[in-house]
């Protein structure tokens, strides 16, 4: 050890500490076990009259610290005894004054230290007194609250020792951390470690009075679930000696223990305990016990908070609806943008989405594809017929056999509050005495309503807020306006002939081929064959009765495989109709030749568009006009106007005044048994008037759409792609068009436009100019 006029330098034996620093004037017992720990301690006590340096490492995990791995200061210590234990030394240090380590050698056999010995820094005396009282102060109170303060802190504050010597006792006793034990170690001057004291020991006792409030919340708790648990017993006692079968505590049991691990409403909650307390108290024989216990089990199983993640991959998300779906863009896209701006906001209020279109669209197989594609759950509903406002809000637990609405059922069945739900046929719903299940609909479809939508059997409020709803329709008409309003409506159209074929290739000939167990390699079914099935076999919007024609294709194939022993089969039209029969419909089905009092018109059915022959015959009679072929209110009253019109326009057209009066007009539209009805057929009404009363043929390969009004006004009509498209497969190179309906050309697919033009018009008189054979 040497000396100079400043603080002392020691060279000594350094061992590295976990966790344990030891200050001046007190004895640490500390297990050695380290090799160089083990090595210093011997040669201290060998070579340095038992003096030692003993450094906090700073991370403890550490098994072989480095000189960047110790801290700065540590404590000059005494050995005062070893004790050789099996593996390891247990030595006792008195801690004899602060160092600060100048230089350390590591070296393979042990680390040593040269040190600088750090005495302590008296400062004012005034506020040393305060500072011991105001910690003698804390540590009584500290004491009244927390057993954990050891007596020797509260003895020496008592006895009145030095105030270093008092300090680095309560930073040896006290419980403080690894880091701040360290701190109070470099810090030298006396009233600055005193007041670090201090304020921890502040902090203590606040962490104290938190304990023990939270100590006391749990006595209470607990004596409060001792006394339930005793009650109970006693309760399962009384009617064992009665004789009730006890099964029913077996299921109260079950229901505590759920509404315990599971993260149930706190008002679901309540709402199960008090209809458990009622299950209870009832004998088992009782018959309201099931019934209690049936509405027990729905309000359990229902999902409270149980949510799937979508996924968030937009473009995976496109892959499976484009991989499902070939066209329907519209919906597409819309999909893509709830999902786009959910992900951009975190939140999003689902929105209802209603898919309008003709049968065999896509419709409902599309929704399937939505949830795939957000990887939700799907469930599905159907509401055609429905006419019992109770199958939407379901029926109050008063009534015999009463259950949940069915989209209560359905959230149960999806297990999730975010499922994919289609209302499948929301446009054939009806209404009775029993209610009008569409007005109920509309808390359901209304974003601002089904946050809280309320069941008559549940009675609780449920959120379908988080529920991407999605419903169907083939009329939108039929949908009531109120129910419509909260609806984002997207209209699907019929296909066209070629989206007909690549839906067959894609989709139809793959999927009946793997149906009915055939290869790729034993049937060819080329795009020709598909193109005149569709023609010639089919007649619709969709591609239902299509693929039912495929599937006879397969069946027959895999007939004449197994029968006649052929590898593979390779289908022509020879073949179809040995299959199929006959041509069942006349495809490209039009006038050949100008016709007077015929005009072909365009309709919109519920199998896309179609083509309309309208006929008009006048004869000797008294004026009458009869109109035939089962025609709707609307279609009548356009064939009035158009009547009235051309009456009052007979001079334009070099008709004779009193021709009205003294002939019969006839007006009929073929096919008898079929319905029609529409808005569409004025222009073509008025162009065959005009042709049979002026004996004008019309052009054959011409056909027109719009409504009249008695002053000859074109009006605009819906469903212009449908039967354009129509028009097209009929062979008709000219359709006529109101001219408000110009902007709807954009929806016309380009193979259309290609070989049909369109002539847009304002009034009767331009129609005529386009149809009449001048």
């Amino acid at each position: 050890m040497s000396e100079n006029d400043a603080n002392p330098i020691v060279r000594l034996p350094l061992v590295c500490t976990r966790g344990v620093i030891v200050f001046p004037n007190q004895e640490v017992i500390i297990d050695v076990g380290r090799d160089k720990s083990t090595c210093a301690v011997e040669e201290a006590q060998e070579k340095f009259e038992s003096q030692v340096v003993l450094v906090a490492q700073k991370d403890l995990a550490m098994d072989s610290p480095d000189i960047d791995d110790l801290y700065s200061f540590g404590t000059l210590c005494q050995i005062r005894h070893i004790r050789r234990m099996d593996g390891y030394l247990r030595v006792k240090f008195k801690g004899l004054q602060r160092v600060k380590i100048h230089t350390i050698i590591n070296d393979d056999e042990m680390m040593s230290t040269s040190a600088e010995v750090m005495y302590d820094v008296t400062q004012d005396a005034m506020e040393e007194v305060a500072l011991i009282r105001k910690i003698a102060k804390q540590f009584e109170e500290i004491e009244a609250i927390s057993q954990s303060i050891p007596k020797e802190m509260i003895n020496e504050l008592a006895k009145g020792v030095s105030a270093p010597q008092l300090a680095d006792q309560i930073s040896q006793l006290f419980p403080f951390t690894l880091e701040k034990r360290q701190e109070l170690l470099e810090t030298t001057g006396v009233n600055d470690r005193l007041f670090l004291i201090l304020q921890e020991i502040e902090s203590e006792k606040e962490l104290s009075q938190i304990e023990n409030k939270i100590n006391d919340k749990v006595k209470s708790r607990i004596e409060e679930s001792q006394k339930e648990y005793y009650l109970r017993e006693k309760m399962r006692a009384i009617k064992e000696e009665l004789g009730d079968v006890p099964d029913s505590d077996k299921d109260a049991d079950e229901i505590r223990r759920r509404l315990d691990e599971n993260p149930y409403p706190e008002s679901i909650k309540e709402k199960i305990k008090e209809e458990l307390s009622r299950y209870e108290m009832l004998p088992a024989a009782s018959g309201e016990t099931g019934v209690i216990k049936t509405y027990i089990d729905w309000m359990m199983d229902l999902p409270w908070w149980q949510e799937s993640k979508d996924n968030e991959d937009l473009q995976a998300a496109s892959d499976v609806l484009d991989a499902d779906h070939y066209g329907l863009e519209k919906v597409k896209e819309r999909i893509l943008e709830y999902l786009a701006v959910k992900q951009m906001t975190n939140s999003l209020k689902a929105p209802i989405i209603c898919l309008v279109g003709p049968p065999g669209v896509g419709k409902t197989s599309l929704a399937k594809s939505v949830a795939r594609a957000l990887d939700r759950k799907f469930v599905k509903i159907s509401l055609g017929g429905v006419k019992d406002e109770s199958e939407i809000r379901g029926h109050r637990r008063t009534y015999l056999g009463s259950m949940p609405g069915r989209f209560i059922q359905a959230m149960k069945k999806a297990g999730t509050i975010n499922p994919v739900f289609l209302i499948d046929e929301i446009d054939k719903m009806a209404s009775d005495y029993k209610g009008d299940p569409a007005s109920a609909m509309l808390e359901v479809l209304d974003p601002e309503q089904n946050a809280m939508f309320s069941d008559h059997y549940i009675e609780e409020p449920y959120d379908l807020s988080k529920v991407l709803f999605i419903a169907t329709a083939n009329y939108l008409e039929n949908i009531p306006n109120a129910l419509r309003d909260r609806l984002e409506i997207i209209e699907l159209s019929s296909y066209t002939e070629l989206e007909k074929i690549e839906i067959a290739k894609r989709h139809l000939v793959p999927k009946q081929i793997k149906e009915n167990g055939l290869k790729n390699s034993q049937l060819k079914i080329d795009d020709d064959m598909i193109s005149y099935l569709i023609r010639y076999y089919t007649r619709e919007s969709g591609v239902r009765q299509l693929e039912r024609t495929i599937a006879t294709v397969c069946r027959k194939s895999v007939l004449a495989i197994l029968k006649d022993k052929k590898r593979s089969i390779k289908v022509t039209k020879k073949l179809i109709h040995e299959w199929l029969g006959n041509e069942k419909f006349e495809y490209g089905k039009r006038e050949t030749k100008d016709q007077v009092g015929t005009v072909t018109g365009l309709a919109y059915t519920a199998f896309g568009g179609d083509v309309l022959q309208i006929e008009v015959n006048h004869f000797e009679g008294k004026g009458k006009l009869v109109i035939t072929g089962q025609l709707g209110d609307v279609m009548k009253e356009s064939a009035t106007i158009a009547y009235d019109y051309v009456r009052a326009n007979a001079k334009k057209y070099k008709i004779k005044p009193d021709f009205f009066e003294n002939n019969d007009i006839h007006i009929h539209v073929p096919e008898g048994a079929v319905p029609k009805d529409g808005p569409s057929a004025g222009v073509t009404l008025t162009t065959a008037l005009v042709s049979s009363l002026s004996n004008t043929p019309v052009k054959a390969n011409l056909a027109m759409t719009g409504e009249v009004t008695l002053r000859g006004h074109v009006l605009p009509i819906g469903g212009l792609k449908e039967k354009s498209m129509a028009a097209h497969r009929c062979g008709i190179t000219t359709v006529v068009i109101p001219k408000a309906n110009v902007k709807d050309l954009d929806d016309v697919p380009a193979a259309v436009k290609e070989t049909v033009s369109f002539i847009p018009v304002e009034r009767v008189s331009q129609v005529l100019d386009a149809a009449l054979v001048k």
